[in-house]
């Protein structure tokens, strides 16, 4: 599957390839509103191993990334720290607070993106569908609603759909009411 990328770049102009094949990242084009930024699907849900290559590439993308931040649910260990090419990137965790399927990243200039993670175990033709979703312009969708439809949790559902900024309170008072 071949990376689509922004800004006019070709699959032949990605960073170099990740020791099991190429990079799996697809953006949601510069300029256009989505709820998500794209979709990256990991070889293995080692953090070590699988986040200094995307960091590399996304520093290119999005101007040095500093701190990531992901949902424990998803990963068996996060470590305090990665290292990516010429810097170290802080990593972060969340458990109630994030999406389960979202990696946040915050860069330098200042900047913050959400990728779907579609889980590394997924098929190719299902990764194809989740990627294709998640970077498609006018997406209001959350990660794990793309990745489970069927789900009824609160990441899955399709409740905070607003194009504005994150009302984290909205989200908690929300929630309360639901249970």
């Amino acid at each position: 599957m071949s990376t689509p990328l922004r800004h006019g770049h070709s699959p032949g102009q990605d960073a170099a390839p990740h020791r099991y094949g190429p990079l799996r990242l697809r953006l949601t084009e510069q300029g256009k509103h989505s709820r998500l930024d794209g979709a990256w699907w990991p070889r293995s849900r080692d953090l070590d191993s699988e986040l200094p290559e995307l960091i590399a590439r996304l520093d290119l993308e999005w101007g040095r990334i500093i701190d990531v931040t992901v949902n424990r649910r998803l990963w068996p260990s996060v470590p305090h720290h990665v290292g990516a090419g010429t810097h170290t990137v802080r990593l972060g965790w969340f458990d109630a607070e994030q999406d389960p399927h979202v990696l946040m990243l915050f860069s330098y200039p200042p900047g913050h993106w959400e990728l779907l993670v579609v889980p590394p175990e997924t098929e190719s033709e299902d990764a194809a569908r989740l990627m294709a979703g998640a970077s498609r312009a006018g997406n209001l969708r959350t990660a794990s609603a793309l990745v489970d439809p069927a789900s009824t949790d609160r990441w899955g559902s399709d409740r905070w759909t607003g194009a504005g900024p994150r009302d984290w309170g909205a989200e908690k008072r929300a929630t309360a009411r639901g249970r």
